[in-house]
């Protein structure tokens, strides 16, 4: 028991540096310039960081589930406790890395969707898919319609790239600077969901089950991604002949 909560504290306070990283560095991408080499940088350790983050809610998901050490014991519903700190987070690790791997790899093979068709993209995807799945019935099985909330959200978003990848027709020039944006815009609120429902609350359990921390992640980051792509329409809008473009 006292190695099983070694190994788990050790991976607590990497999840923290990691997600640190990830959390602060997720801003940079946003407010510089796209394409710059400002905004390439702060975007690569928002991912490094967060794909870390990820990998280890994993790890702490299972030794959740799995391990011997029976974690806050304040939680006297530990069905619901198994939901959050288990499978949810399970499916919110999954939910990251899976944000983070299709919005580089979408500029990766910007010039090749088709290699997103790889067995080696799908996994991933599947892998959330599946993910989300079980933490969406599990959720329903509990009673906490946040769970199945959030599940719905990266389910769907999945299937916007799979429409992106499988779709016949070559999309218009630039298409995937959108979905670029979106997966990782999508990665912040996964990350960010993750920490403020699972990390934080081991700080104030008293709000476990608070749902505006839930909630409140998804509400930001689909308003950026709401944003943003109604500013980018405009830009890309046909200006009226003789109209001067607005100064940046």
């Amino acid at each position: 028991m006292l190695a099983g909560m070694t190994l788990f504290h050790a991976l607590v306070v990497l999840h923290v540096a990691t997600g640190a990283v990830g959390l602060t560095a997720f801003w940079g991408p946003i407010v510089t310039k796209k394409g710059a080499q400002t905004h390439r940088k702060w975007g690569r350790a928002a991912c490094y960081g967060f794909l870390g983050a990820g990998s280890l809610a994993i790890a702490m998901a299972f030794l959740s589930l799995y391990g011997s050490e029976f974690r806050h014991p304040e939680i006297t519903d530990r069905a619901l406790f198994d939901g959050l700190f288990g499978w949810m987070m399970l499916y919110l690790g999954t939910l990251t890395i899976g944000f983070v791997d299709y919005g580089l790899a979408v500029v990766k093979h910007s010039r090749d969707r088709r290699a997103l068709r790889a067995a080696r993209y799908q996994a991933v995807i599947a892998a959330v898919i599946a993910t989300g799945a079980w933490c969406g019935f599990y959720g329903w099985k509990v009673g906490h319609p946040l769970m199945m909330l959030v599940a719905f959200i990266g389910i769907v978003a999945m299937m916007i790239q799979q429409r992106y990848i499988w779709r016949d027709s070559d999309p218009v020039r630039g298409t995937h600077v959108g979905e670029h944006f979106r997966a990782l815009i999508g990665m912040g609120i996964s990350a960010y969901t993750a920490f403020l429902s699972v990390g934080l609350i081991r700080l104030v359990p008293e709000h476990v089950f608070n749902p505006a921390i839930w909630a409140g992640p998804s509400v930001i980051g689909v308003s950026l991604i709401l944003y943003f792509t109604v500013r980018g329409k405009k830009a890309a809008a046909p200006k009226p002949s003789g109209a001067r473009p607005h100064p940046q």
